[in-house]
């Protein structure tokens, strides 16, 4: 009889706890544990088509898909990996924000100087440009990435986009300095009808900090935080985003001297609020608006759009800040955290006080020490049922799921000063480093003392379509997209 008692009494509990979720929804996620395999599966494809032979500058551009991975697959942790990525993504970030500030570029004339581009005013409603994107982990690397056509006829490369970066690039022939292993042949600028170094009068050179060679040609210069580095000639191009849309004088980085760890990508597209970036090179044509979807994990895929297209009843604004000391770069105004219906006691000024740099291509997100504590500690609360594992390297609150049927989890929101809430999804709180384990670890760390400002990596973003509608300076969230 008390063992039956017990098991009403838990029933009951249960029923009030389904109860209370239901009269505060996304009080807790879930995840079965057979969905949680399925996520770690990666898909089967053909390698992507190393060049397409079509009229004009059409390109057939195959569909990404998730390959073996080159690096932290089965059986090995990705934590430090993770570490490593995001320590040296900090670097790059204050490397690239420093020369910004301290060699603003002129602005640069109207899109008549880029050759192909429309000068008209765009239409009211301009198309948009839609193409896959997916987990680069096949590519040995934790950003995302996209397949683009450079060059008429136009070859198709797999490059990462990165919301922190302005100037876009891939590797060239003949590569006088170096150039790295990469997933296809190395683009010959010989063999394009329409390629075209940039003169280092153009306004374009100034805008990329470039310098001038011996015959009056413009040469960029990139480096990065952990060292890596591209530069070569800025050059005009045909951009085929798809096999019907194309951007003609794209300026970007054809670059012969490579060096550092890219993984194996062909490259890299900009997608940062600077002149040369894709989406203000693109404005005049296809709108100032761009948006991404992050697939919720490396089997599935999600999608890049050049442009704006119908926005769900579902999207929530916030608004886009400008920091002057970072001018590149897409900030909101974080000022609270949601956990399972508790907000977290921290004061608002605690995330307002150091800004909240929205970025692509930072894998975790990194909050305010006292923030950190907090969620850390209440997550913990809401998971004594589940046993806790070792911490791998940076993740540091990491849980042992195997036998369990199904995973239970507290909902995370993140709350705006305008009142824009963004909810993340289950695989935005939760990574799992090992596809050989059912360990999975919270995806949130502390922020460095070195680091200037909190970061919303790409983890939190998993799964939600990010709209940036530059022109209008706010930002959309649609949870549940891709």
């Amino acid at each position: 009889m008390a063992s039956s008692h017990r098991s009403l009494v838990r029933l009951l509990v249960l029923c009030l706890l389904c109860g209370a979720s239901l009269a505060a929804p996304r009080r807790y996620l879930s995840v079965s544990m057979d969905e949680l395999l399925s996520s770690k599966a990666h898909l089967d494809c053909p390698p992507l088509k190393k060049s397409v032979t079509t009229s004009g500058n059409k390109l057939t551009i195959p569909a990404s898909c998730g390959l073996p991975p080159k690096c932290c697959g089965a059986g090995e942790s990705i934590g430090r990996h993770v570490l490593n990525h995001d320590i040296n993504r900090l670097s790059t970030l204050l490397q690239r924000s420093a020369g910004a500030s301290s060699a603003a570029p002129p602005p640069l004339a109207p899109p008549s100087v880029v050759p192909g581009i429309p000068i008209s005013s765009p239409p009211a409603e301009p198309p948009a440009v839609t193409i896959p994107d997916t987990s680069g982990a096949y590519l040995g690397t934790l950003e995302f990435v996209v397949t683009v056509g450079f060059g008429t006829p136009a070859r198709a490369y797999a490059v990462v986009f990165d919301t922190g970066s302005d100037v876009s690039w891939i590797q060239c022939q003949p590569c006088s300095g170096h150039c790295y292993k990469q997933h296809d042949p190395i683009f010959d600028p010989t063999k394009s009808a329409t390629y075209a170094a940039v003169p280092c009068r153009n306004q374009e050179c100034r805008a990329a900090n470039g310098s001038c060679d011996g015959n009056g040609t413009c040469i960029y210069d990139v480096e990065y935080g952990d060292r890596s580095s591209t530069s070569g000639v800025l050059s005009h191009e045909t951009l085929s985003l798809t096999s019907s849309s194309a951007l003609h004088g794209f300026v970007f980085g054809c670059g012969e001297k490579n060096l550092g760890s890219f993984g194996d990508v062909d490259g890299l597209i900009g997608l940062g609020r600077g002149k040369l970036s894709l989406p203000s090179q693109a404005a005049a044509k296809l709108g100032a608006t761009f948006s991404y979807c992050l697939p919720s994990h490396n089997g599935t895929q999600g999608y890049l759009t050049i442009g704006s297209t119908p926005v769900s009843d579902k999207v929530t604004y916030t608004a886009m800040v400008q920091k002057p000391d970072y001018p590149s770069f897409y900030f909101v105004e974080l000022v609270s955290i949601d956990i399972g219906g508790y907000v977290l006691p921290v004061p608002p000024t605690v995330f307002t006080s150091p800004g909240t740099l929205l970025d692509s291509g930072t894998i975790l997100t990194y909050l305010p020490e006292e923030a950190y504590a907090a969620l850390r500690d209440r997550f913990k609360f809401t998971m004594k049922q589940y046993k806790p594992a070792p911490a791998q390297d940076l993740l540091d609150t990491c849980y042992d799921f195997t036998g369990q049927r199904a995973i239970f989890i507290p909902a995370v929101s993140f709350k705006f000063s305008d009142g824009a809430v963004f909810d993340l999804d289950f695989f935005g709180i939760l990574i799992f480093p090992d596809d050989a384990t059912a360990i999975g670890c919270l995806a949130f760390a502390a922020r460095p003392q070195t680091m200037p400002f909190n970061i919303v990596g790409n983890t939190q973003q998993r799964s939600a379509e990010v709209i940036y509608d530059v022109a209008a300076e706010k930002i959309g969230f649609v949870p549940g997209s891709c």
